[in-house]
């Protein structure tokens, strides 16, 4: 996990995380994959630095402001990939409660602690899993 706060890092590290530091560190090994949540452009452009060939950034903010200008050759070449993923908002959230709320089906939901999710991320991407995953602390 990489964030601004040291507290932030401390508490990801207590969580599980198997590496956490300032936006501006590359991870220590070459990710698959990223999500950003800030809204904040420039740490896309972390999350580039950190991916392998082939990788995938997922865009995870409401809004986000200018993503930098940025070396082609070095950040996006090899095949990575940027992702937009669709937000909503509390209200969105609610309303899309209320509605399921009013049918019949039930989710299967298979819980997980937190230090157990490198085996479900790998699960997920090796399609051997069941939807939704809840990750519990």
């Amino acid at each position: 996990m990489a964030t601004r706060e040291p507290d932030h890092q401390d508490l990801a590290r207590t969580q599980g995380a198997r590496w956490a530091g300032p936006l501006d560190e590359k991870t220590p090994e070459q990710l698959d994959a990223a999500i950003t949540f800030a809204p904040v452009g420039n740490v896309v452009i972390s999350a580039l630095r950190s991916l392998s060939k082939g990788g995938v950034v997922a865009i995870n903010a409401v809004h986000l402001d200018r993503i930098p200008s940025f070396d082609y050759d070095t950040l996006l070449w090899g095949e990575r990939q940027l992702r937009s993923v669709a937000n909503l908002t509390r209200r969105d959230a609610a309303e899309y409660l209320q509605l399921v709320a009013n049918l019949s089906w039930r989710p299967k939901v298979t819980p997980c602690r937190l230090d157990e999710i490198n085996r479900v991320l790998l699960d997920i991407r090796e399609s051997r899993f069941t939807l939704p995953y809840v990750v519990i602390p």
